[in-house]
């Protein structure tokens, strides 16, 4: 083989969530022999499905926005784009113990809870974060001092403050401004010119459909996918290529490996990593989740996210999904999110389901006095330990390489994206990205060198 003609190498992708399926789709189009595993029963990952009541749809939330150009290219590709259905949405903020709309110009100058200097202020710092461009300098910055120059004393602690407590708790302290500046950049894009209403899409089904025509049309590429195989070790052989022991005494070799998974396992997985290696995916934190979901009989919201500043409420927000998603495709029932971002080692991950339920539901009583219990339909608890890297100080120069020193090695997942927040899109552009500049080059290289 040569770095003109590789030839058919063999991959295997560790994790079938949309980075491992994305990166099996490109290298299938490349030709090569490519195989994906994941631990789970079923595909997905983040943007897996699940049955509330008798309505399948997304374990956790997603929507898309009109600038997710990466995402409605994979969606072209798999001839689901032409289906999205597009939706003006509204923007709630529950501050003061009170619920305001926050969903046009007009409702900004007049939110109750900021003097006019903070809301100016407020609407410069939104304004002047989206313009932004080096990104790399404001690693160097805290999002709290950054957040308190712009914004000032008053703004910071009254919207700021509680939203970055809500995102991140208190590891917001260890967060670099660059989260912030993410954030606002993905949210400002989503926004049209001229009117500038958002407009948020979804593809009727929801990811389940998305992922069962990725898969199919994997398969039909002949990509192999094998669920419930999770990964115990990965280790060199001295024939060449790597031994993926699945356990069970299941041990298959491949040429090339690509772990998608979060850092932490990667490291588990392959002992024979440097200790650099080893010490750089060990030190990548995460922010994990606890997120209920709900069928009510009725609507709780008129906004698709109500944004909560006052600390003693237990939630990120509340997303009413039913704002998006006809609720013909919800049995006419409406879909509410309840999401709490958590360090991953924070205990609340390990609550009850009972626990969390009752102490969600008395919070909505307390939200929404047209709110009750006999309106919930259905109600369920997931979780998710790795849900995002938290982007520290420095975040990008301490990250574990993507091309390791295992030949035929490859760590690539989530705590690279590094221009932007933890999302779907960005998700396939880290996938598309990395494979084009770091990966191929690599593989290529090492063709040549035989």
């Amino acid at each position: 083989m040569s770095e003109n003609d590789p030839g058919k190498s063999k991959w295997l992708v560790v994790g079938g969530g949309m980075a491992g399926l994305t990166l099996a789709h490109r290298l299938s189009q490349r030709g090569q022999e490519v195989s994906v595993c994941e631990a789970a029963p079923s595909f997905g990952g983040l943007t897996s499905a699940c049955s509330l009541g008798d309505v399948v749809w997304d374990r956790f939330y997603h929507v898309t926005l009109l600038s997710d150009s990466h995402l409605r290219g994979l969606l072209k590709e798999l001839d689901l784009e032409h289906e999205i259905r597009w939706v003006t949405t509204k923007t709630g903020f529950f501050s003061g113990g009170r619920l305001y709309s926050m969903s046009n110009s007009w409702e900004f100058l007049n939110f109750p809870p900021l003097t006019l200097i903070e809301k100016l202020r407020l609407g410069g710092t939104i304004f002047y974060t989206s313009k932004l461009r080096n990104w790399r300098r404001l690693e160097q910055i805290h999002v709290a001092d950054f957040l308190k120059r712009l914004s000032g004393k008053g703004t910071f602690e009254k919207i700021w403050l509680p939203l970055l407590r809500a995102k991140l708790g208190e590891t917001y302290q260890k967060a670099s401004a660059a989260f912030i500046w993410s954030y606002i950049s993905r949210m400002y894009k989503a926004r049209r010119s001229g009117i500038k209403t958002e407009m948020f899409g979804y593809v009727p089904g929801g990811y389940a459909r998305i992922i069962d025509r990725f898969v199919e049309t994997l398969r039909g590429n002949g990509v192999r996918l094998l669920s419930s195989h999770g990964v115990q070790s990965i280790t060199r052989c001295e024939a060449g290529g790597l031994d993926v022991d699945f356990g069970d005494g299941r041990i298959e070799r491949f040429d090339n490996v690509i772990s998608t998974i979060p850092s932490p396992i990667i490291s588990q997985h392959c002992p024979e990593l440097t200790e650099d290696e080893h010490q750089r995916l060990q030190g990548v934190e995460y922010i994990g989740v606890v997120c209920a979901s709900m069928l009510l009989s009725e609507s709780i919201s008129p906004y698709y996210v109500t944004n909560i500043t006052d600390d003693w409420v237990p939630l990120t927000a509340v997303i009413e999904m039913s704002t998006i998603v006809d609720r013909k495709e919800l049995g006419g029932h409406a879909l509410v999110y309840l999401p709490k971002y958590l360090p991953d080692s924070d205990p609340g991950l390990q609550e009850s389901d009972a626990e969390i339920q009752e102490r969600f539901l008395s919070t909505l009583e307390k939200m929404y006095s047209h709110f009750s219990r006999d309106q919930v339909q259905a109600f369920q608890i997931s979780r998710a330990k790795h849900v995002m890297a938290l982007p520290t100080i420095d975040y990008s120069q301490k990250l574990p390489p993507i091309v390791t020193s295992l030949p035929g090695f490859y760590a690539l997942n989530g705590a690279h994206i590094t221009k932007g927040n933890l999302n779907v899109n960005e998700t396939i552009d880290l996938a598309d990205e990395k494979l084009n500049d770091l990966v191929w080059p690599d593989f290529l290289s090492r063709c040549g060198s035989r």
